[in-house]
């Protein structure tokens, strides 16, 4: 097997070599070379003190505690421009479950391998000659037997650094493969510990595992997928520390429309935007856009309903997105797609207009993203096609109205000029004309025009507060087609919304 190490790296430890120095490749990056895999990072562990470290590097960079200098490097590549190297070192207890107490530098490489966490990251390749492996714990054994394994005594790993829990899972789904008994009977055991880790830290490895590439389409766990990466951690008992609210849906049947319980839905929906490789926002509403099913569920078997469950999970989502501090752009966004993924069209029924009130409601900005978790619902609810004709029609007509207004800021007057026009100061009158004149907009674009609206402007103007209002919240009523009597009986027939 040709090792390709890059030149960039191999100067580093080249320059160590020469100060006097030993240099190892170490962790993720040895696995992924000996997986024939292309490293995502390159980690260099040495025997050199950072002081000493910096003086043969004079472009580096060193603020941390953990001995870790970043080297500036000329490379054109973004991940080669920063190489970490560390001095071995050697850790203290964990008191917190999450950093050590102290660290202190080690002498050799066996001893920095000894603090890491799973034997197939605890390996070390020497950069020069043959490349020989370090592998004092069996990690070759263990990718040729496709074993994620504890270092040393599993529980005592897992008290040092509770995130690790979730790495062990995380590696699980990203390379296929098992994890070893002990070690799993490990991470069932301190499952709890998670409670001892600050949410941001879970959210990311959580995060991890959902952005695992690919998809089987078989949600079984130890496959390389996201969704079979949320099936281990619900296995290893995990889940109900990350997000409780998922585990509601397992057992929970759905009605004929569906041949799988709630959960099973959900993975297998997951599963779909994974193996499209559609974004993160995709990814997460298409895992949580039924998580409010269980909670609106009523009667049993084929005739049991679920009524408002897009606004329930939309709430529920929200408490999620809260709880694992996620960022505003992104919990803004998956709540968006959550509340608003449940959605009627047909052919004979929906109007120009109609899909403009859509387009109105659902965002212009969210339609891409929505169409994908709509197609991973279908799939996930086990229909052959993701993109039926109906999908296809309504993408057709959106194309043909996506330039007409459908938003306030798209109409050809602004607020200022409704200020101007009636002489009135800001305030919620302002609004409501808006509105009306938005209404109007929406069933005909040809009405967009800024003579036509300051006309209009003029004649609601001379109406009261109350008559505005109404005129405001009808218009708002009017939604598209999506939401009228047409939907009602359809969902009444399907026993859906």
């Amino acid at each position: 097997m040709e090792l390709k190490v890059p030149k960039e790296v191999r100067f580093l430890a080249d320059t160590l070599f020469e100060g006097g120095f030993q240099a190892y490749l170490v962790g993720g990056c040895v696995r992924d070379l000996l997986l024939d895999c292309t490293p995502k990072d390159w980690d260099i562990a040495t025997s050199a003190r950072p002081a000493e470290m910096q003086k043969l590097f004079p472009e580096s960079v060193y603020e941390n505690d953990f001995g870790t200098v970043g080297v500036k490097t000329d490379s054109e590549d973004l991940q080669l421009k920063v190489i970490e190297v560390t001095t071995f070192r050697k850790e203290g207890r964990y008191t917190d479950k999450r950093h050590p107490d102290t660290i202190t530098f080690a002498d050799t490489i066996e001893e920095d391998l000894a603090r890491r966490d799973f034997t197939v990251n605890a390996m070390a390749m020497g950069l020069q000659g043959d490349f020989v492996v370090v592998d004092p714990y069996g990690g070759q054994k263990d990718l040729d037997t496709k074993l994620i394994r504890a270092v040393g005594e599993a529980e005592e790993r897992f008290e040092e650094d509770a995130l690790r829990l979730m790495r062990a899972v995380r590696f699980a789904a990203e390379l296929g493969f098992e994890i070893e008994e002990k070690t799993a009977s490990a991470i069932t055991k301190h499952a709890g510990l998670l409670e001892m880790i600050a949410k941001e830290r879970i959210r990311d490895e959580f995060l991890k595992v959902v952005q695992i590439t690919g998809g089987s389409l078989n949600i079984e766990p130890y496959t390389t997928d996201a969704a079979g990466g949320v099936q281990i951690l619900e296995d290893m008992g995990l889940l109900k520390y990350i997000i409780p609210e998922l585990r509601e849906g397992i057992g929970c049947g759905q009605n004929k429309h569906h041949i799988y319980t709630v959960w099973e839905h959900n993975m297998r929906a997951l599963d779909y935007a994974a193996s499209k490789e559609y974004s993160l926002p995709v990814r997460l509403a298409s895992l949580l856009h039924d998580v409010g099913k269980p909670a609106t569920k009523r009667g049993d078997g084929v005739d049991s309903t679920f009524h408002g469950h897009e606004v329930v999970g939309a709430k529920m989502t929200a408490r999620i997105m809260d709880r694992l501090r996620f960022s505003k752009w992104l919990a803004t966004r998956v709540i968006h797609l959550v509340r608003h993924h449940l959605f009627y069209y047909n052919v004979d029924e929906v109007s120009a207009a109609g899909v403009r009130r859509f387009l109105a409601r659902v965002g212009l900005d969210y339609l891409d993203d929505l169409i994908k978790v709509r197609e991973a619902d279908r799939i996930g609810s086990g229909v052959p096609k993701a993109v039926p004709y109906k999908l296809r029609h309504l993408l057709f007509m959106v194309d043909k109205v996506r330039r007409d207004p459908i938003s306030p800021k798209m109409l050809a007057i602004a607020g200022e000029d409704v200020m101007r026009i009636l002489e009135l100061a800001p305030g919620p009158r302002v609004g409501w004309i808006l509105s009306a004149l938005m209404d109007a907009v929406l069933d005909d674009p040809k009405e967009n025009t800024k003579a036509n609206l300051e006309s209009r402007i003029t004649e609601l103007g001379d109406l009261t507060d109350e008559d505005l209002r109404a005129r405001a919240e009808a218009g708002k009523g009017r939604v598209s087609e999506a939401e009228s009597g047409v939907e009602r009986e359809m969902k009444k027939k399907h026993k859906v919304g």
